[in-house]
């Protein structure tokens, strides 16, 4: 019989955020907190996503839900409405993790705990293996990880899927199946699939191999790590790259430094970038150019400007404001909005709204990460950000670029940029005209 807390040691009073998806790993590490709930005094909160991409995801978010309840649970939850341009599992991945996030801080926890197992390290280890990392990244991901205030905690990395379903059975805890792990098109499905046998059939506790080379490369990690260390002092400033004094260091050192500064970012998810990002970097910054940037995933920027070179992510630089409007604002960038009686321009710097169909007031503020506007004779939507991008928009001036919304939120329009399906044609019916001058 499996016992979590012979793998973790809890302190009494302990409060812990538990990701339960309702499949057969997370269902599993809830039943053992369960047995020792009580003998730890555990405040357990069990957090739900759904992913919204299957029927059957409202019916586990119900099951939950009632299941929590019969065993006096508490039970947060959340959909994910609508999904951007991004590969699907690294955004649903950022949303989950976000909201884990807020939880954790709303409820003062302890920790954040995930069922992880074996199985997953050893497809981690491979996927990343074949998509390039340092020895860090290729140890996969830990099983206790220091966050701003707590720790995420995964307890059952040296079990496999096989025992955890065995220990379902055996404890009749009830599960479901997430019909698109079965999917082809997801690359850690491929390795699930095709190559996770293989080694099996190799070794039947390949698992317990691979962490313990996991552990291997996490121990010759933390030796460069003090090395690199001594060169960070000399490199950085305010944490930004002297990118003279960088250029005289070891390559195999300037790459340590770049994989530390882009830890802060994607902390143990690193698949997330790969040895092609960290020689784009490199070449950016060796570049003759003074000034130039990259995006890389999640909305970090590669920044070079002139002797420094730094890691941001693009919400950091947004000046934020936020304007009721009336009939006239007056904007940070020095243009201004108005209302106006009547025009025969189309262009992009008109926008005319029917208030039936908007809530009033509208709202002109500065961008926020995340947004999004269904543009006019688009059928979906569009992130402001890739807007920004398309127009060629300095990021200077993305900071301060006004974004029209009304009181639910919606995007109505990015003034000089694009309008919204909300916009309306001359000919249409419509009782307001703003002009971006």
């Amino acid at each position: 019989m499996i016992k979590i807390d012979d793998k973790f040691k809890f302190n009494v009073g302990d409060k812990i955020v538990v990701g339960c998806s309702t499949g057969p790993d997370s269902m599993a590490l809830v039943d053992m907190l369960l047995k020792v709930r009580d003998k730890y005094d555990l405040f357990l909160i069990i957090a739900h996503v759904n992913h919204n991409v299957r029927e059957e995801s409202y019916e586990e978010a119900e099951f939950l839900k009632n299941y929590c309840l019969e065993n006096r649970l508490i039970f947060e939850s959340m959909i994910i409405e609508e999904y951007g341009d991004d590969n699907f599992h690294n955004e649903a991945r950022n949303i989950r993790y976000n909201f884990f996030e807020n939880l954790v801080h709303r409820y003062d926890a302890d920790y954040l705990m995930t069922a992880h197992h074996g199985d997953d390290l050893v497809e981690t280890v491979m996927m990343r293996i074949v998509r390039g990392s340092n020895l860090g990244g290729y140890a996969g991901f830990k099983s206790i990880i220091d966050m701003d205030g707590y720790k995420i905690i995964r307890p059952l990395i040296s079990y496999t899927k096989k025992e955890l379903e065995e220990y379902d059975r055996e404890n009749e805890v009830k599960y479901y199946i997430d019909s698109s792990n079965d999917k082809d098109k997801y690359t850690r499905n491929r390795y699930r699939k095709n190559v996770l046998p293989f080694l099996k059939e190799e070794e039947k506790d390949v698992h317990l191999k691979f962490l313990k080379f996991c552990n291997s490369l996490n121990e010759a990690a933390k030796f460069i790590d003090k090395v690199r260390d001594k060169v960070l002092n000399s490199v950085l400033k305010d944490n930004k790259i002297v990118i003279d004094k960088f250029l005289e260091e070891d390559e195999f050192i300037q790459k340590e430094i770049l994989y530390y500064l882009l830890s802060d970012f994607y902390q143990d998810d690193l698949i997330l970038v790969s040895d092609k990002h960290i020689e784009i970097i490199l070449n950016l910054i060796t570049s003759k150019r003074a000034n130039a940037f990259i995006n890389l995933p999640n909305d970090v920027i590669a920044r070079k400007d002139y002797n420094y070179f730094e890691l941001i992510r693009e919400t950091e630089v947004i000046s934020s404001y936020e304007i009721e409007f009336d009939n006239y604002v007056l904007l940070p960038n020095n243009h201004f909005i108005e209302k106006i009686e009547d025009t025969s321009d189309n262009s992009n710097n008109i926008c005319r709204l029917d208030s039936s169909e908007v809530m009033l007031p509208l709202i002109v503020r500065s961008r926020r990460f995340g947004d999004k506007i269904k543009v006019k004779g688009l059928n979906g939507s569009k992130k402001v950000k890739d807007i920004f991008i398309d127009k060629k928009v300095s990021l200077s001036n993305r900071d301060i670029w006004p974004i029209v919304l009304d009181s639910k939120g919606n995007v109505v329009w990015i003034p000089g940029l694009k309008k919204s399906k909300f916009d309306k044609k001359k000919s249409d019916n419509y009782d307001i005209i703003l002009k971006y001058n």
